[in-house]
């Protein structure tokens, strides 16, 4: 296994956290007011204290359980630690959190439609499509590398 391979995927272990604290998108109602800034976590919370549980559980286990999983299970198979066999399972969870990218996605649009106030996207969010976007090309060079040996 190329540790090129090992050492990007042990970095998303924590640029992984840093996008959930990392600015998604600056919402305001109106133009003319400051903006205040929403991350993967703080919109979780947002929505767990709206009583909305189960939007908040689903953006959760697709933003945070997803990605940390499958990044630590492919470590263990990339070390050797796990069987190869978990590769297929680890490629859905990355198209998991690949969904939640999505998701906050249609949210942003929905908002700048509905021309109420003002959204605009903010770094965590490129941080955070970046991090399952890399994660996507490691699960996929690590199966080559695997089928190769």
């Amino acid at each position: 296994m190329p540790r090129a391979l090992i050492a990007a995927n042990l970095c998303l272990l924590v640029l992984f956290p840093v996008s959930w604290f990392a600015p998604l998108m600056r919402a305001g109602l109106l133009p003319f007011f400051n903006l205040s800034e929403i991350s993967i976590l703080s919109g979780i919370g947002a929505l767990w204290e709206d009583g909305e549980v189960a939007l908040a559980s689903l953006v959760a286990l697709l933003a945070l359980v997803a990605p940390t999983g499958k990044t630590i299970c492919l470590s263990l198979v990339q070390l050797s630690r796990a069987p190869t066999r978990l590769l297929p399972a680890l490629e859905i969870a990355g198209k998991l959190a690949m969904a939640d990218v999505f998701l906050i996605a249609v949210y942003v649009t929905l908002a700048k439609g509905l021309s109420v106030g003002r959204v605009e996207t903010a770094w965590g969010l490129w941080l955070f499509t970046a991090c399952v976007l890399a994660s996507l090309t490691i699960s996929i060079l690590t199966k080559r590398a695997v089928t190769q040996r």
